[in-house]
């Protein structure tokens, strides 16, 4: 497939070759502490800080600079706003492989624009288990999907000149912390993602938190230095997932950098955390880990995310850093290690040289590390994240051609929910770029505008659930001593305000580095479930109800991962004036509540906007019940619901209600979905139509409308399966509870190679949408299958595919292997497996002649017995088609061992 975007700028590649001796020579002329300071994390000066993930020190007498780590994926999160691109689950559903390299440069620009010289992604850990925390992250249930976009990937980020670390190795795929899983299964499923990035160049590796097989992943000499080394070929460095580091011996294991390191005194993550990489002699202290700082960081729960089905976010994260772990009982640091001879310098040395290494290889030891410019996104950012959306759409349901939106359907057209009002961009924050909101356009907006001043127009929105509500009146606070609330400073009190309302869309923000506090009493005339809102910008806030601490802002100065507020980083959405948004349901007796709003600095130097807002039961029930009057009597009804993946595998709050009450009065009713994992959709039979855009970025408006008009036809597919019930998963069937969550943190992986609709296939369980599936505005026709054997024993096959149908549009030919007809002996096969794919534009009646090369090692298998790939022999079948479910085109083929092919 033809590039979408004309060639972005590149910055300074990587050298091909890399300078060995002139690594060696700076190894020789520095000294421990130096040494030390290139294999640990510590924290960047105030007045340079990004509030980035992680910063390497640097040897500034020898050159050699300081480094800068920064999170997502996607995107890249410091302390400043930048551009979200779409949702890694949506780009995964591309399938392709030029949109993973060109949302890559987004990223490697992004990355250089902020100053940052290592992007903590691509996240190529494999969807086993829908109900961790961090599955909408990865890039679905296949390990060649995963290792094909995420290779992608690697080649966009580091064409840019920044290095990119894959993560999480290995086996963080599960909600538990102790993985446990068979020698063929690692090969086969979950490392072969990252022997993808590795043969694509990545500069460096991130180990995970969890255990694998009994020992910890960052000190697991057989995975980092005999599998990811020896097997692999990987030649970058590796780090420490943050806190994953245990003791100093891992170095000798592997690992060869251990992040975040040395943090000062005060800093919120030496309660989470410590720095075993350490040289100086003192010693480690014991970790008291604060659930109160966990909490500030991790806890960013909406009213709607009542039932909590599993542990979210945390997952072995959380277990890590709530104190599960088992540690060692008396820590200690490099000085120690060296000291009793549990670490050679030798293992320190091999560390530095690895880290140099790729610091030569990026240039940046001749000063080609990045700083901030200043200067806003390269504006191509924006025309390659709503491609990318547009690519990623992939329509579920389609019957009678509900879709796209005719003319006629323009004659009254409803839009409900609050994702019709505004771009759901980023769907969770954990860790990736935050978006910019003057990028983002609702799908109001976009329609209303394209239809302006046009004859027989009719669009009307409900927002159903309101996420701003409206500031807390005047007339409800009031005590014995007059109305408002007090103000105070450090000084003491310092004036009364008539109502908490400090924004620019007031008028009244208030100036940066104002951190003033309020107290009142609120006076409420109903007993209810009230919704408060807590609103803030340009500084941390917290609220207190009756002196019980009800909500704060997730950041927190020097807990990195961006420590500024920034908008929409507490809720799906942020306000509808861009502020951030931290909303809570709280059940209020009538009468008097006292009511304190604290603020503190969060170091982005911006103006102070603070407002308490709510939504009272009555206005909840009012805007509910006017969704649904207004999409029951509309003429076409689009409906955009939200899903987080709390409540597991359903759809959050009333939104089902709502889909059922107006899908059952309106036939013309859409579904537009903003979800990045599946959800059970009991109203599936009354909707005819159902879109899935994920999570789409800053251009979710742009991209979402193109496609309900029909000026971009859908052709995105599902990377995982979306089951009919949560229990037909390997992972969560009742059946099998040792591969889930267990009280002892520990996940047996016993469904081996069947993951995803290869566990589908094996139960013969039909899926309510198949791996793959994905709808167009055209159809398309598949013929003359043939098959080639390569000379690097690998397949050519090759088919051709036409667009029967009246409109340009995408296709996704996917190629799938069938098991042996005789199995070997010592290995295990799924019954078909994904072996290839490819993305092409078809115009209408155009036919092409598809070629998809289905490299050798998918024709092999991991042999225990032989400890090494063996090609799986004799008779298999080749199926060609659109999904795992949708193959038209089959053919039996013979392999043998010395490369033929009969």
């Amino acid at each position: 497939m033809l590039s979408f975007l004309a060639a972005l700028p590149a910055g300074a590649q990587p050298a091909a070759v890399r300078d060995d001796a002139r690594v060696l020579r700076l190894l020789g002329q520095m000294t421990l502490e130096e040494k030390i300071s290139m294999v640990r994390g510590a924290q960047e000066a105030a007045a340079t800080d990004q509030g980035q993930a992680g910063y390497l020190a640097g040897v500034p007498r020898l050159g050699i600079p300081p480094m800068r780590l920064a999170d997502g994926p996607p995107g890249i999160l410091t302390r400043l706003p930048s551009a979200a691109p779409t949702a890694t689950m949506g780009l995964a559903a591309t399938f392709s492989r030029d949109a993973a390299r060109q949302n890559g440069m987004v990223i490697g620009m992004e990355a250089r624009r902020l100053g940052i010289d290592v992007a903590l992604e691509p996240f190529i850990n494999v969807l086993r288990d829908i109900s961790f925390g961090r599955g909408w992250n990865t890039y679905g249930e296949d390990p060649l999907l995963t290792g094909v976009m995420g290779a992608a990937q690697v080649h966009g980020i580091q064409g840019q000149g920044v290095m990119a670390q894959a993560k999480h190795f290995l086996g963080y795929d599960m909600t538990g912390y102790k993985s446990v899983l068979d020698p063929q299964t690692l090969h086969e499923v979950y490392l072969a993602p990252f022997a993808a990035v590795v043969d694509a160049g990545v500069s460096s590796i991130m180990c995970s938190y969890n255990l694998i097989n009994g020992q910890f992943a960052c000190g697991n000499k057989t995975l980092l230095d005999d599998i990811l080394r020896g097997e692999l070929g990987f030649k970058g460095f590796v780090t420490s997932d943050w806190a994953a580091a245990h003791k100093p011996e891992d170095i000798n294991a592997g690992l060869d950098m251990e992040m975040p390191g040395l943090m000062p005194k005060g800093s919120p993550w030496l309660t989470i955390t410590r720095s075993y990489f350490d040289g100086s002699p003192a010693p480690v202290e014991p970790l008291e880990t604060s659930l109160t700082v966990l909490s500030k960081v991790f806890e960013r729960s909406m009213p709607e995310e009542k039932q909590t089905a599993t542990m979210t976010t945390g997952s072995s994260r959380g277990l890590v850093m709530h104190g599960q772990f088992p540690d060692n009982p008396a820590p200690e640091n490099m000085a120690v290690a060296l000291k009793k001879g549990t670490v050679d310098i030798r293992a320190i040395d091999r560390a530095v040289t690895r880290i140099l290494g790729e610091m030569e290889r990026f240039g940046y030891l001749d000063g080609k590390t990045h700083q901030p410019t200043g200067l806003a996104p390269d504006p191509r950012i924006a025309a390659t994240i709503r491609k990318t959306s547009e690519q990623a759409a992939v329509l579920l349901k389609n019957d009678g051609g509900a879709l796209p939106l005719k003319d006629a359907d323009f004659a009254d057209l409803a839009l409900i929910g609050p994702g019709a009002g505004q771009v759901v961009a980023l769907g969770i924050n954990a860790e990736h770029s935050l978006g910019l909101l003057d990028q983002q356009h609702s799908v109001e907006q976009v329609l209303r505008e394209r239809k302006a001043g046009k004859p027989g127009v009719r669009i009307r929105y409900a927002v159903g659930n309101d996420m701003t509500g409206v500031p807390v009146p005047a007339a409800q606070w009031r005590d014995s001593t007059g109305a408002g609330l007090d103000r105070y400073s450090d000084s003491g009190k310092t004036g009364r305000d008539a109502m908490l309302d400090f924004t620019v869309k007031a008028g009244n923000a208030l100036p940066a580095g104002s951190l003033p506090r309020w107290k009142g009493v609120l006076q409420l005339p109903t007993s209810g479930d009230y919704g408060i809102y807590l609103q803030v910008l340009g500084a941390n806030a917290s609220l207190s109800i009756d002196g019980k601490e009800i909500s704060h802002t997730s950041s927190l100065t020097g807990a990195r991962h961006g420590d500024t507020v920034q908008p929409g980083q507490d809720n799906l959405l942020p306000t509808t004036d861009g502020l951030n948004n931290v909303r809570r349901e709280v059940a209020l007796t009538a009468g008097e509540h006292t009511i304190e709003v604290s603020t503190s600095d969060d170091t982005s130097r911006a103006p102070v906007q603070v407002r308490l807002a709510w939504v009272t039961p009555e206005a909840r029930e009012a805007n509910f019940r006017e969704a649904v009057e207004l999409g029951k009597k509309a003429g076409k009804v689009v409906i955009f619901a939200w899903a987080r993946n709390k409540p597991l595998f359903e759809l959050a709050g009333d939104q089902n209600a709502m889909i059922e009450q107006i899908s059952a009065a309106n036939p013309n009713t859409v579904v537009v979905l903003n979800t990045s994992l599946p959800v059970d959709m009991p109203w599936l039979p009354k909707v005819p139509a159902v879109l899935n855009m994920w999570w789409p970025g800053d251009q979710g408006g742009e991209a979402t409308a193109n496609v309900l008009q029909g000026l971009v036809s859908p052709a995105g597919r599902l990377p995982f399966t979306w089951a009919r019930r949560l229990q037909d998963y390997p992972a969560t069937d009742p059946r099998f509870p040792e591969r889930g969550l267990r009280k002892d943190g520990e996940a047996v992986y016993s469904e081996g190679l069947d993951v995803g609709y290869r566990w589908f296939d094996r139960q013969q369980l039909s899926p309510l949408f198949a791996f793959g599936h994905g709808l167009s505005y055209s159809q398309f026709s598949y013929a003359g299958l043939k098959t080639k054997r390569r000379n690097d024993g690998g397949l050519d096959v090759s088919f051709r595919v036409t667009n029967t149908g009246k409109v340009l549009s995408d296709e996704v030919p996917q190629v799938y292997l069938g098991a042996p007809q005789v199995l070997p002996q010592d290995g295990k096969f799924a019954l078909r497996a994904l072996a290839g794919f490819d993305r092409l534009t078809l115009r209408p009646k155009e036919s092409r002649q598809v070629v998809i090369r289905v490299p050798a090692r998918q024709l092999q298998y991991w042999s225990e017995p032989s400890k090494g790939w063996r090609i799986a022999t004799g008779a298999r079948e080749v199926l060609v088609g659109r999904s795992a479910l949708d193959l038209p085109l089959h053919q039996r083929i013979n392999v043998e061992d010395k490369g033929a092919l009969r």
